[in-house]
């Protein structure tokens, strides 16, 4: 009897939100990821982020965590996630707060998203964390080498002007982009770069 197809499974991406500025880049991630056919998201909300969500963008707990597919508590260091045997393609912290950032660097799991965290890079799979700080000191820099010395991506969510934003909801969803793009899923969140084009609009040396 021929073996039968193995069906692949959806796309998981962890996603945490902590208590940095900066959490509608969280939100928007789970927006659109909601909606994205293929895509099982895994949250994991801070405590400090519960109030950065309220105070920036008025929506409760209980509000974000029904745009995820798969909740788990920060403190449940016992969750699916805190184990390499979850198969997951991937974390991305947004945003990311300095505590969380100094955590991943010194591998402190002391919550469920340092250990999720701690999990991805010890599998080899893909992190990105949204930083948010400025100006950066002599330990952000440092915990900032020191991750991506071990394979994660430090991802400030800076705006990109180039593609001419009209409201800063536009400029999130570029940068929500710009993250997706790193794990390989097809969105229509910002257009694309086409190029340098001169004072009369076209492309030099057209």
């Amino acid at each position: 009897m021929p073996d039968r197809p193995r069906q692949r499974r959806a796309t998981r991406l962890i996603i945490a939100i902590t208590g940095a500025t900066g959490a509608v880049y969280g939100v928007r991630l789970l927006q659109h990821l909601r909606d994205t056919e293929g895509v099982e998201t895994h949250l994991v909300v801070s405590d400090s982020a519960v109030l950065t969500l309220h105070q920036e963008t008025g929506l409760s707990r209980r509000d974000v965590e029904a745009m995820a597919h798969v909740v788990h508590k920060v403190r449940d260091v016992g969750a699916a996630i805190a184990s390499g045997s979850f198969q997951s393609d991937g974390m991305i912290v947004a945003p990311c707060s300095m505590k969380t950032l100094a955590s991943v660097a010194h591998g402190l799991s002391d919550n469920l998203i340092a250990r999720a965290a701690d999990v991805v890079l010890k599998e080899r799979r893909r992190l990105v964390l949204m930083v948010r700080e400025t100006p950066f000191n002599l330990a952000h820099l440092r915990n900032m080498t020191a991750v991506t010395e071990m394979g994660g991506i430090i991802f400030p969510p800076l705006p990109s002007f180039y593609h001419h934003p009209q409201s800063i909801a536009e400029m999130v969803d570029h940068t929500v982009g710009r993250v997706i793009d790193l794990f390989g899923i097809e969105h229509a969140l910002a257009p694309r770069w086409g190029g340098l084009k001169d004072a009369s609009g076209d492309a030099p040396g057209a």
